[in-house]
């Protein structure tokens, strides 16, 4: 994956599936504030040629359920099941110099906390716990690790993020693949 210095889009949510019967539909959203699904306009699909709006919103048991501009009908609302809605990079706030956006760190070098070189960033994930971040090796194997401060107790824009696993996390894609 080519290091990107700053990401053109950012992910700000994905569609889970319909609410109810009336076309809304519940957002998984990963910004901080849900209002920032509103707050910059109109949000599009991956390829940035669909775009969203969101006329109204509101948070429901930590998910945001919303009514998008031109879905009607509880099947309409199925069929965006799993699209991301992204927005420019350009409408959202800069960052302050110690936060950032995560598509910021996508492409960035991952090193132990020991110093040794691990591999690259190439995607976060949250399956409901929390954020992980997902690091692919040089040699092209993947692991991924919780994104918390206990796992990764530094992230730099310049220096890339450092890690605290030990290798048997790191490398257990290689005996799984050992042992078959």
């Amino acid at each position: 994956m080519a290091n990107r210095a700053r990401a053109s889009r950012v992910c700000l949510g994905v569609i889970a599936t319909a609410h109810g019967l009336k076309g809304e539909v519940k957002i998984r959203c990963f910004a901080s504030d849900p209002t920032a699904l509103t707050a910059y306009g109109p949000l599009t699909d991956e390829t940035g040629t669909v775009n969203y709006t969101v006329v109204r919103y509101r948070e429901n048991k930590g998910i945001v359920v919303a009514a998008l501009e031109g879905v009607r009908d509880r099947n309409a609302a199925e069929a965006l099941r799993g699209v991301q809605l992204f927005l420019d990079r350009s409408r959202l706030p800069a960052t302050a110099p110690d936060e950032f956006y995560q598509a910021d760190l996508e492409g960035l070098p991952v090193r132990h906390v020991d110093g040794r070189a691990l591999g690259t960033v190439i995607a976060f994930h949250n399956y409901g716990a929390g954020d992980l971040v997902e690091v692919e090796r040089e040699d092209g194997g993947r692991f991924m690790v919780p994104f918390t401060a206990d796992f990764v107790p530094s992230v730099s824009l310049a220096d890339g993020l450092r890690i605290k696993a030990d290798d048997e996390w790191i490398y257990s894609d290689r005996r799984s693949r050992e042992r078959s």
